[in-house]
């Protein structure tokens, strides 16, 4: 009988040690995974963040269009985008200025900062512009300016 029981005991003492390596092997097959996620899901996150500045940059234009259509030019320079929100002052007919505005208010670039714009451009009438993920002019991928002349 005392055999029996260290061989019982012996049993166990496997059973722990297959446990182990098996919470090991998930673990690591986990981290597989997690690893696999990351390197699929932050690509499609920059470009989701780069179409979501092509979108922004696009209403924006839509916007200026209407602004100039009413008040015969662009928003001077110094206005900048805001004149889109709340009419600049020295307007030559103000009563031109669309009540309310011609945006509700002005989105931020997917990475918290806001759009550039430019009057003249120096790609076209105007730019508008985000400097990409680093928030400096140029870049690369995700990095790289999203502009209204793209």
């Amino acid at each position: 009988m005392h055999e029996t029981e260290e061989h019982a005991h012996a049993r166990h003492r496997r059973q722990r040690g297959l446990t182990l390596v098996e919470l090991m092997v998930v673990v690591a097959i986990l981290g597989l995974l997690a690893t696999i996620v990351v390197l699929n899901v932050l690509p499609a996150q920059d470009q989701a963040a780069q179409q979501k500045a092509r979108t922004d940059i696009a209403n924006l234009e839509q916007a200026l269009a209407q602004y100039r259509l009413d008040n015969f030019d662009y928003p001077p320079q110094q206005a900048g985008l805001t004149a889109l929100v709340e009419a600049p002052s020295g307007l030559r007919q103000p009563e031109r200025y669309r009540p309310g505005g011609y945006v509700q208010r002005l989105p931020d670039d997917p990475w918290g900062r806001p759009y550039e714009y430019a009057y003249p451009g120096e790609f076209g009438e105007f730019d508008v512009y985000s400097l990409g993920r680093d928030g400096q002019p140029g870049g690369e991928g995700p990095d790289a300016d999203v502009g209204s002349w793209q």
